[in-house]
């Protein structure tokens, strides 16, 4: 729980308090007195009388009534301290900077979850144990530098580690990120990240709170309510990014099926974020670009005009932005001759727009007057400023400072010279903006930015797949396994996902009647192995009944054969859908290219079920084969809609089907107009 004394505390309390602020005891109370703390400050130390010039108690049982109490003692002492505190003082709020708890020994955690069950037992909020503290506009709880720029539209920044936090606000700093509030959980015991989401969602008001929140994630242990709030939150106008550590850990166990070998922890991660319209980032330096690429206005398109008065960093930041699939449009005809007659000779307007490094402030800001009002495909402008040694930076970057708040455009700064021109730097930082020192990190986190979608609708799309004959045929499974394929195919069909006509049987007759009937050429595959094409069960482009049955008789006597499939061989472009259920996060859903590729490539994006038509299209658009499905190189496309429905429909299926533990689709054959699933593995597990 998060209460009042916690974050507006009318009186604190340092257990531990010292006057050496080289360690936590002495740093924390130094940051509440620098911070300008508005209410009472008291200190416990039993062996001083006076602490950084305030008067000392020697025992907490001194104390007259305390409404937060920060400790920095042994970990051994804080379950007596906590219990004193709460029970006679009226403490309702604790913030415990200690090591020593559960994060280390069985001993430790027992003096944990005694201290929250005296938390919850006095309705107290409880942060950490094994944490830096909280940083708010209105105590700085906190032991460690630096201390960020506060204002109420800065970043509101939760982390699940305390060293982390310091690192990333070291690169916050730098780029002159501003914050709101500082949350270090630590163990999270009591309060973790989703529950300061949940307190954000809950107590938002538009007007007043930050709309920024940055994210340090090293566990989700509430997936469904980290979902609901940060959706929620960005619903009311707010915009999340987040880093997952830890994600590395392969959830590739030991797999019999193509979703079993690439789906992974960092899979359900991915998803979850997707569904909540969560930027992902990978880094600390990302996280922070992202962070203040949120403080600017957002972006209406994708077409970026490039100020430079270097080529080099121009030409990389070109690039990025074009792999990252965002656009550099060219620059010409008239208006960008209007504009290259202001500029110096041998300067470019082709975009990048290159005013040389004898440009002055002046022609700066004639350049960025035309691409902000005279340029009609632009739609963002990033401006590169560093120290060519030929002008003033301090008018530049005043000149860039004033377009920035005329400009209807978003304009990105990017001032490289944090070595040679850190005044000038600073004292544009000073006046409010951000920088992005690097082009390429910025064209990164801005890709990322655009590629994540809004969060997903919560409703489910049910139109067309038939809920009640899924449960029938689920509860008339008996056993664990992989199920036959006339079940899957029923559960398919139930779905509304098309199957090639396919016919299975021990019975060679019957098979070679099937294939006169459907027609050749046909396929062959052998029923019973888990690997078919490893055991040699795979027979393509069958022409005539006397080769089906050679084929039928052959595979008959492969190991552990039950009888053989045949399907109508069609053509397309193979593609994958798959499935994996993930404790705790439910299925999440892969699709990418198919065939041999799903394991040979790896192109593979995730969804968690139940899945909006937005996220299928956000999931096959992020694929980096993306091009082969929208058709390339005079080659025709696929049916994206079509691709996008199945996706979907499947995902509507595992809602209702929590059994199915695995799932492959592997290949639906595709074209133009259709798109058929030829192959198909479900594993259950009740």
């Amino acid at each position: 729980m998060i209460t009042p004394e916690l974050l507006h505390p009318q009186s604190i309390v340092v257990i531990g308090g010292s006057n050496n602020v080289h360690k936590p005891g002495g740093a924390i109370v130094r940051n509440i007195l620098q911070g300008d703390y508005q209410g009472t400050l008291r200190i416990v130390n039993p062996k001083e009388d006076e602490v950084q010039g305030i008067k000392v108690f020697h025992d907490a049982k001194e104390l007259p009534p305390t409404e937060l109490a920060i400790l920095v003692i042994p970990a051994k002492l804080c379950p007596e301290s906590v219990e004193l505190l709460a029970s006679e003082k009226g403490t309702k709020a604790f913030i415990i900077i200690s090591a020593g708890f559960g994060e280390e020994t069985k001993a430790g955690a027992a003096r944990e979850q005694r201290i929250l069950d005296t938390c919850e037992r006095y309705g107290a909020a409880l942060i950490g144990p094994n944490c830096i503290g909280l940083l708010n506009r209105n105590h700085h709880s906190v032991f460690t530098k630096p201390i960020p720029s506060l204002n109420p539209q800065g970043v509101d920044f939760v982390s699940g580690s305390g060293a982390t936090a310091v690192f990333i606000l070291e690169s916050a700093v730098i780029k002159g990120l501003q914050f709101n509030s500082v949350w270090s959980i630590g163990n999270g015991k009591q309060i973790g990240i989703e529950d300061v989401l949940q307190y954000m969602d809950e107590h938002f008001d538009p007007n007043t709170d930050s709309k920024v929140k940055l994210l340090y994630i090293e566990n989700i242990s509430n997936p469904d309510k980290l979902l609901f709030h940060a959706s929620s939150l960005i619903r009311k106008g707010c915009r999340i990014a987040a880093v997952k550590a830890g994600s590395s850990e392969s959830g590739s166990r030991a797999a019999s099926s193509h979703t079993g070998a690439i789906a992974s922890s960092d899979s359900a991660v991915e998803a979850l974020f997707r569904k909540a319209g969560i930027v992902r980032c990978h880094s600390r330096e990302e996280l922070t670009t992202v962070g203040c690429i949120f403080t600017l206005p957002p972006l209406a398109g994708k077409r970026f005009a490039i100020v430079t008065h270097a080529g080099g960093p121009g030409v990389m930041l070109t690039d990025a932005l074009s792999k990252g699939g965002l656009e550099v449009p060219k620059l010409e005809g008239p208006v960008a001759e209007e504009l290259k007659s202001q500029l110096f000779a041998g300067s470019s307007v082709a975009n990048p727009i290159d005013i040389l490094a004898t440009g002055t402030p002046e022609q700066l800001g004639i350049t960025l007057d035309y691409c902000d009002q005279r340029f009609d495909n632009i739609d963002a402008i990033a401006v590169i400023y560093g120290t060519p040694g030929l002008t003033t930076l301090y008018e530049a970057y005043e000149v860039l400072h004033k377009k920035i708040g005329e400009c209807k455009k978003p304009i990105f700064p990017i001032l490289p010279s944090l070595h040679t021109a850190g005044p000038e730097v600073a004292e544009f930082l000073a006046k409010g903006h951000v920088n992005f020192s690097d082009e390429v990190t910025l064209a990164t986190a801005l890709s990322q930015v655009m590629r994540t979608p809004q969060p997903a609708p919560p409703e489910i799309e049910l139109f067309g797949v038939d809920v009640p004959k899924i449960r029938e045929i689920i509860s008339g499974i008996t056993d664990n396994g992989y199920v036959s394929p006339d079940i899957v195919h029923q559960l398919l069909e139930c779905a509304g996902i098309p199957m090639v006509p396919e016919m299975v049987s021990d019975d060679k007759q019957t098979l070679i009647d099937f294939a006169n009937r459907t027609g050749y050429p046909v396929v062959a595959k052998v029923v019973g192995p888990v690997h078919k094409s490893d055991v040699g069960g795979v027979t393509l482009n069958i022409r005539t009944p006397e080769h089906l049955a050679l084929e039928f008789d052959r595979m008959m006597n492969i190991k552990d054969a039950q009888g053989v499939m045949v399907q109508k061989m069609l053509k397309g472009t193979e593609l994958f859908i798959g499935a994996k259920y993930e404790e705790r996060f439910g299925h999440v859903v892969l699709c990418g290219l198919g065939g041999i590729f799903v394991e040979v490539l790896k192109d593979v994006q995730s969804g968690l079920a139940p899945l909006s038509y937005g996220e299928a299209y956000s999931m096959i658009r992020s694929l980096r084969g993306y091009k082969i499905i929208k058709g390339t190189r005079g080659q025709q496309g696929i049916n994206e809609q079509k691709y996008a429905e199945i996706i979907v429909r499947l995902s509507t299926l595992l809602r209702f089907a929590t059994e199915i533990k695995e799932m492959d689709i592997n290949p639906l054959l595709a074209d133009a107009d259709d798109i058929v699933a030829v192959d198909a593995r479900i594993l259950i597990e009740k």
